[in-house]
């Protein structure tokens, strides 16, 4: 018996970029808002979110054997094509002249960002998903030592062109840290496909936007271009929780399935390195490189806080809707994989999104509405991370957001009915806010200078970095 399934063949690049990772539903979301669509055909269910109303042992394994089924066989990684990849997410877009666009960190401000600029969203990298087969969510050195024997091949096959950051995160992952490897490809130079974008499909002299995640974490260099890195930033937990061995990491490691008496992690040789959604060095440099012998503006987003991009956004569409003579009193705090930029426009609304369903990116939401002036009504769209977790907010905390609404507050209910464990895809955020009320026309395409304006007015005192 083989000990991973293997379908023959290269995998297509719509089977390389894990559909559980945050950077394809962006960039399906935001390619729909260039064509003037919402996102009500994106029926994907997150994995973690299957297979509910099972017993909790029944229901991990079951989650397990889906997760190995959907991630790619360890021999098909070696084929895998980077530039393969980059055509297959320039292809998203449709062909005609762009006035900038927007390339970096995956985030769903950069996608509201870009759907108010008329551009496209181009990820730094992507997420691919590899069989694990004995796999443990407890065992981190293990993870390590088959990812060591994957990553590679990825790398051998594709040179000089992407480095490999490996996660091992079960706080993020649950019961999926156990049976797949996620390996974060970032690009280590511009792609040939977004070289070609650039040139053929940007207006003369048009900007370029880069969005750079600059959160650190401590990383294992394993040499050869691949990294690796227990728990992430946006898990809830502070890396010093993993190695220390924290009540709060064991109660985490004890919900999904885990033993804290088997963890014993890599010890870290880089303890301040980017982390995985950070944009390898080599990439800005080419992508500098470029543009200055194209005579083209490059302008850079750095931020440190996930929720400080989040707040200056949300000011600068607040202050984009009501040049256009609109209210910008209505707000709808996003969360992970629901949104929809395009229904957000549509009914003229302050979007606001949150990485996920940790207690600290909701509390980023409470203090942006809490420092904000008072909107008149605010929706919460939970994003259901599919377990239940000591870090994760309750309905109390988003309640609390909702509650900042002056006339109107309200959690979704299907999110909130089966909550943290209920099956929510992308196109309920589009039926909740096709409710909203048509606030039409759309205001005249935001100006990349008016955002860096008001991006700089909003976000400098937050922490963000514009250059």
């Amino acid at each position: 018996m083989q000990d991973w399934l293997v379908t023959g063949g290269p995998p297509e690049p719509e089977r390389v970029m894990a559909p559980d990772s945050t950077s394809r539903v962006l960039l399906a979301a935001t390619s729909r808002a260039l064509r003037g669509r919402d996102c009500a055909d994106l029926a994907y269910l997150p994995l973690l979110t299957r297979f509910r109303g099972a017993p909790e042992p029944v229901r991990r394994a079951a989650v397990a054997r889906a997760g190995t089924r959907a991630a790619l066989a360890p021999p098909q990684v070696a084929e895998v094509d980077v530039e393969a990849v980059a055509r297959w997410i320039v292809d998203h877009y449709p062909r005609r002249d762009y006035p900038g666009v927007v390339i970096g960190s995956p985030h769903g401000a950069a996608v509201h960002l870009a759907t108010a600029l008329g551009v496209p969203w181009l990820p730094a990298g992507f997420e691919i998903s590899v069989q694990w087969p004995g796999g443990a969510v407890d065992d981190p050195a293990r993870a390590l030592a088959h990812g060591s024997r994957v990553a590679p091949g990825l790398l051998a096959a594709n040179p000089a062109a992407i480095a490999v950051r490996q996660v091992h995160d079960p706080a993020g992952r649950g019961v999926l840290a156990g049976a797949t490897l996620t390996l974060f490809v970032r690009w280590s130079r511009l792609p040939d496909a977004y070289r070609g974008f650039l040139r053929d499909r940007l207006a003369p002299a048009t900007p370029v936007l880069l969005l750079r995640d600059a959160r650190t974490w401590p990383v294992l260099d394993a040499g050869g271009g691949h990294t690796f890195q227990v728990g992430a930033p946006g898990s809830g937990l502070d890396a010093a929780e993993l190695r220390c061995h924290s009540d709060l990491f064991d109660r985490v490691l004890r919900s999904v399935g885990g033993d804290g008496a088997r963890w014993d992690p890599p010890a870290a040789s880089c303890p301040d390195a980017y982390a995985e959604h950070g944009i390898d060095p080599g990439l800005e440099t080419s992508l500098r490189d470029w543009l200055a012998g194209a005579g083209r503006p490059l302008h850079r987003v750095l931020f440190t806080r996930p929720d400080a991009l989040s707040a200056a956004t949300a000011d600068v569409y607040r202050l984009w809707l009501r040049a256009a003579g609109k209210s910008g009193d209505r707000a709808v705090v996003e969360c992970g994989r629901q949104l929809d930029p395009w229904q957000v426009v549509r009914a003229g609304l302050v979007p606001y999104w949150c990485e996920n369903a940790t207690r600290r990116s909701v509390a980023g939401a409470e203090l942006w509405l809490a420092g904000s002036s008072a909107f008149s009504s605010v929706d919460v769209l939970p994003d259901p991370p599919g377990m239940a977790s000591p870090v994760l907010a309750g309905l109390p905390q988003w309640r609390a957001a909702a509650s900042f609404g002056r006339r109107r507050g309200a959690v979704d209910r299907l999110a909130a009915r089966g909550y943290p464990t209920s099956a929510v895809p992308t196109r309920h955020a589009t039926e909740v806010l096709r409710n909203q009320p048509y606030d039409l026309p759309a205001p005249q395409r935001l100006r990349i200078v008016d955002a860096l304006t008001g991006l700089r007015d909003s976000g400098t005192q937050q922490g963000l970095l514009i250059c």
